[in-house]
């Protein structure tokens, strides 16, 4: 397999030497770490898959780097005075990839399709909730809710519309999808699974047309490579890098690196397994093997009290980052709750709970044992193998926790293989992985439920009758400021009851070449360079 793709990368290296030139295709190549784990948009789970959405696909909104809504398949929206119907008169003209046209028809059938089927947590859990009946008449669509809510266009802004032609007659939980027919700006034209993603332009899109003619999204397994491709003009664009690389891509000739705030902002988070027994979701295939003293909070808090945040900050952000608190991170602006107070880095009071608690380390041999003496305090700790960052952050936990007697056993996972032993089957102890967020707190906050256990959404099993009964009332609060109270109010239950630890909420650093293509989007509040918004507007330097 790898064989196969250093010979594409050779042929592209050959065929794109002279991108922007004469009659060259103009195709622009972007490194990642990663790549899609599913081309179905109810199965997806990764943010690659979401990337390649966005791009493929239109949905009814657009969400624009300053965190504003647009319209973008509808030509207008009314609101019906108790705020229960919304009526979208949807765009004459749309194509799908195949040449067909999309129709209201299409745009009904797709919300029915999420809302009805509840095998797709991230997309019936999150953002149909609310759903009572779509339909469409005519050229309208017509969106009924059970109760109003407050944030319709965060709701509909994932919600990738799909041709009913293709999907009525599939298996949609089987269904691979590897044609992706979408009406958006890029078309699908070759995937290989962790090798690359190629999609070609939609000159005739209905508002957004691509300037260039192919993007070509290439995995590096090296994080290494990523930088050494960007500064040899083997890459156009990376999306992620080693921070340690900053400061040399910066002082490289036509390489620009461009740092800011991420577009979805992101979290990133050391994940306790702490589901209790009687909740293992079995009928969904948990397993449920979780280190039992990960339930005691008291085992989290001290584990909080010897996590060094700032260290954690300056030896693996190299400075580019903020400390964390909750899945809720800074980069959401109101909705972060900025008046909770950190556990304080403080080795001797975490030494003392653990005492206090009966974590004794009764036989010299400077690990903890459970009050029972059943089993020491070792825990298994897991990442995904395609991040950059989580290595050094498992090697650093291991110096300051084995400083209040807790030892791991640290394993890198292929990030698929990570969601299986995740979620929702609980089959490992502690995981250090992260989020992107919604431009609503909704979705996040979902994570903490217990409605989110069986689905796959929640990863920590954290259960809490209290927060379910907030987290429903903030759905439908139409109050901004009693809305923003209550989101407040579940940042500080989950922080007192040390749900995570959140070591920091790091900012979006990115790099282009110069010499190659212009128009990258870079004077926003948001950095995403491989986001639609650039995409479309960028074009080769003449």
């Amino acid at each position: 397999m790898k064989r196969r793709f250093l010979f594409i990368l050779v042929i592209l290296a050959l065929v794109l030497s002279a991108c922007g030139g004469g009659g060259e295709k103009s195709i622009v190549r972007i490194g990642w770490a990663g790549s899609p784990d599913n081309l179905n948009p109810g199965m997806g789970i990764l943010t690659e898959s979401y990337t390649i959405y966005g791009l493929v696909y239109d949905t009814m909104y657009n969400l624009n780097l300053d965190g504003s809504f647009t319209l973008s398949i509808a030509d207008s929206v009314v609101r019906s005075d108790d705020g229960l119907v919304y009526t979208f008169k949807i765009k004459d003209g749309i194509k799908w990839h195949d040449g067909k046209p999309l129709t209201a028809e299409d745009v009904a059938f797709t919300y029915n399709l999420y809302k009805d089927t509840p095998e797709y947590p991230y997309l019936n859990g999150y953002y149909t909730t609310y759903f009572s009946a779509v339909e469409a008449k005519g050229n309208e669509v017509i969106l009924t809710l059970t109760e109003a809510i407050p944030n319709i266009e965060s709701q509909l802004v994932f919600l990738y519309i799909l041709p009913k032609h293709v999907w009525e007659g599939v298996n949609k939980l089987e269904y691979e999808n590897f044609e992706m027919i979408g009406s958006g700006p890029f078309k699908m034209a070759e995937y290989a699974q962790n090798e690359f993603v190629r999609l070609t332009a939609n000159k005739e899109h209905f508002s957004r047309p691509p300037k260039i003619d192919e993007v070509v999204f290439q995995t590096f397994e090296n994080q290494d490579a990523l930088v050494q491709g960007i500064k040899t003009g083997q890459l156009d664009l990376i999306t992620e890098m080693p921070n340690t690389s900053v400061e040399s891509l910066k002082t490289t000739e036509n390489v620009e690196v461009v740092i800011g705030a991420p577009f979805s902002p992101g979290v990133t988070d050391i994940i306790f397994n702490q589901l209790d027994p009687e909740n293992c979701p079995t009928d969904a295939g948990g397993i449920c093997t979780g280190h039992p003293a990960l339930r005691d909070r008291d085992v989290r808090l001290a584990m909080a009290h010897a996590t060094d945040k700032q260290k954690l900050i300056d030896l693996i952000l190299l400075g580019l980052g903020t400390p964390g608190l909750t899945l809720i991170p800074d980069g959401l602006g109101v909705w972060y709750n900025n008046t909770l107070k950190d556990y304080e880095y403080d080795v001797a009071a975490a030494n003392k709970i653990l005492d206090d608690a009966g974590y004794k380390d009764t036989d010299g041999d400077k690990i903890r044992e459970m009050p029972d003496g059943s089993r020491p305090l070792t825990f298994r700790l897991n990442w995904p193998s395609d991040s950059i960052t989580s290595p050094r952050t498992a090697e650093l936990l291991s110096e300051m926790w084995g400083e209040i007697g807790i030892t791991l056993e640290m394993q890198a996972v292929d990030p698929d293989a990570l969601t299986a032993q995740c979620c929702p089957a609980f089959d490992f102890d502690i995981m250090i992985w992260g989020w992107g967020s919604d431009p609503d707190p909704s979705a996040l906050l979902y994570v903490y439920t217990s409605e989110g256990i069986p689905t796959g959404s929640s990863e920590t099993g954290y259960s809490n009758p209290k927060y379910d009964e907030l987290y429903a009332q903030q759905q439908t609060e139409l109050d901004f400021e009693t809305r923003k109270s209550i989101v407040w109010e579940m940042q500080k239950m989950v922080h007192d009851d040390v749900v995570y630890i959140i070591p920091f909420y790091d900012a979006e650093t990115q790099a282009y070449r110069s010499d190659r293509f212009t128009g990258w989007i870079t004077d926003q509040p948001k950095v995403e360079l491989s986001d639609v918004t650039s995409l479309v507007v960028i074009e080769p330097v003449k």
